[in-house]
């Protein structure tokens, strides 16, 4: 693209007519596009993706070819993050920008809408210099965008206002922050900044962590933890508190631990914020989750199952009672798998009741109970009383205790479809744990109709996988997995870009492996003989493991051997 010369003006065409013309959309298509167009008041364009017809990049690539200048795929484009910078972001989101290249004499500037004639004038006015046009997709651009024109130096830059405003001492800033409620105080900028910035990367979790000398902040992305700024220790009372005051905490309490939530708009989308502050030794460190309301519950048949196990499992969660318990650690994809069965299951003839701690996504057509143990509000005296109003299928959001097991076990043996999760290691060694929780066998193998356990592994990004040659540890592990066909198999890493913050990874997805009760796994299980069990369900088990589920996402080039391997650690401790 080096080679472009001169400036590409902007040009005018008629989209309908266009795509009739190149054979993508037939004419009859074009004019029900321009009656939901009419009555929705969308972009044509926009009506004909959405409506699965034609996609993005093949519009993109038609609208490039008629007014004769390239498509640029953004998912192989690497962007020097300085030289998309000179374009300021307000300027690139409203005219939907972004500068792709510096050639000396001139820019190639990328744009969605080509023929936006002002937005193009705008930018050269700014820019002073000759343009290159070329076309990009509105989603992939959006998405870059979102990258680039992060609010690290603004956070930073607010942080260092807030370290002013609160002088050279530890102020209190109790009665202030109470009485403030300007939307310019630097500490709710600050926030609502870093708020931006994490949804804007997808993070999953904000930390913000005291040290010494020092606040630090640091997101999760994929799982992986990422320092986002280092700011002045002085800052963090100021954000604990306005935190605490948001989630209405008790801002006088210091040495206890509390939990607590509360809704931002980030980017005009309603954002749920679980809160949870802790005193450590040099001040309260508060991680906050991010849940999106608005990301819409995910498909039973979308959340990465395989397809036999999903067969299997659609089957089982249609028992009108019984027990369904999903293990696995802390942020493993749970809660996930059990809102796309509760959703699954959801419909009119259908009466659920959810006990959560907190509640996470918020369903409609369902009934939905937070835990409270200040109140005395625990899981067992709710699930007492939930039995009372007739429920079909209740979400017990943890095991957590004896009591909570053995009453939802009761549960599922009266007519009660009962799901739930378990912080064990692996389905095989699931019941055990209830064993050891005092649920008596008998009531286990007559209750229990499958255990699913998972894990999540961070997929390998597209816009810079490629070939990789596994070390020899490497090697020497996955010959111990597959045998000597290791060797020939044609393994791919992330070489890392900017399209994934040069991580190689982009996303994550769930390996899993279901364990579903069988006359001898009840047999055994109702002997109380958890060695038998055990050894049968992995007999059971054989080749359907969640280390076999990662081998085969490594194989088809989606997760790389590093993630497989951890897993398979994971898994063996």
């Amino acid at each position: 693209m080096t080679g472009m010369q001169g400036m590409a003006k902007p040009q005018k065409y008629r989209l309908g007519e266009l795509l009739v013309q190149g054979g993508l959309i037939t004419t009859a298509q074009l004019e029900e596009a321009l009656a939901q167009q009419k009555q929705s008041g969308r972009k044509l364009g926009r009506v004909l993706i959405d409506s699965g017809i034609v996609t993005e990049e093949r519009i993109a690539i038609a609208i490039a070819n008629q007014i004769g200048v390239p498509f640029v795929d953004l998912r192989d484009k690497d962007i020097d993050p300085a030289t998309a910078g000179v374009l300021p972001e307000t300027m690139a989101r409203r005219f939907r920008a972004l500068v792709l290249e510096d050639m000396g004499n001139q820019y190639l500037l990328g744009m969605a809408d080509p023929s936006d004639v002002f937005g193009y004038d705008e930018i050269a006015r700014t820019l002073n210099k000759d343009i290159a046009l070329a076309v990009l997709a509105e989603s992939q651009l959006l998405a870059r965008l979102d990258r680039f024109y992060r609010r690290t130096e603004e956070i930073s830059g607010l942080a260092k206002e807030l370290q002013k405003d609160l002088g050279s001492g530890y102020l209190d800033f109790t009665t202030s922050a109470v009485e403030s409620t300007a939307e310019d105080a630097p500490v709710v900028k600050l926030l609502q900044s870093i708020f931006e910035d994490a949804y804007q990367i997808k993070a999953s979790d904000i930390h913000i962590e005291p040290q010494e000398f020092k606040l630090q902040i640091r997101f999760r992305i994929d799982g992986e933890m990422h320092l986002q700024t280092e700011v002045d220790s002085r800052v963090g009372p100021a954000l604990v508190l306005r935190l605490k005051l948001m989630s209405g905490l008790d801002i006088s309490e210091k040495r206890l631990p509390q939990d607590g939530r509360f809704n931002v708009k980030v980017k005009q989308q309603s954002v749920d914020i679980r809160l949870s502050t802790m005193p450590t030794q040099y001040g309260e460190s508060v991680v906050m989750r991010l849940l999106a309301q608005n990301s819409g519950l995910l498909e039973l048949g979308k959340i990465g199952m395989p397809p036999e196990m999903l067969e299997g499992y659609r089957r089982v969660s249609g028992h009108a009672h019984g027990m369904i318990l999903v293990t696995g650690p802390t942020g493993s994809g749970k809660t996930t798998t059990l809102y796309a069965t509760l959703a699954h299951l959801n419909s009119p003839a259908t009466k659920i009741i959810t006990i959560e701690d907190p509640v996470e996504y918020r369903l409609p057509g369902i009934s939905q109970v937070q835990v409270n143990s200040k109140i005395d509000l625990t899981f067992a005296k709710v699930l007492r009383s939930t039995l009372r109003h007739d429920p079909d299928v209740v979400l017990v959001g943890e095991m957590i205790d004896a009591e909570t097991a053995q009453i939802g076990v009761r549960a599922a043996m009266t007519g009660h479809l009962l799901l739930s999760t378990l912080h064990t290691n692996d389905a095989a060694s699931t019941p055990a744990r209830l064993l050891d929780m005092g649920v008596p066998g008998y009531l286990l193998s007559t209750t229990l109709l499958c255990v699913i356990a998972q894990r999540l592994v961070r997929t390998i990004c597209v816009s810079c996988k490629s070939p990789y040659q596994p070390e020899t540890t490497e090697l020497t592990w996955l010959k111990l997995m597959v045998g000597e066909g290791a060797a020939s198999l044609q393994l791919q890493h992330g070489r890392g870009c900017s399209h994934c913050n040069n991580s190689g990874y982009a996303g994550r997805a769930p390996v899993y492996e279901m364990l579903e009760m069988s006359p001898p796994l009840a047999e055994a299980l109702g002997r109380n003989h958890v060695g038998d069990f055990s050894r049968l369900a992995r007999q059971q088990l054989q080749g359907k493991t969640m280390r076999a589920h990662a081998l085969r996402r490594m194989i088809a080039g989606e997760t790389t051997i590093g993630e497989a391997m951890r897993v398979s650690t994971q898994i063996d401790e």
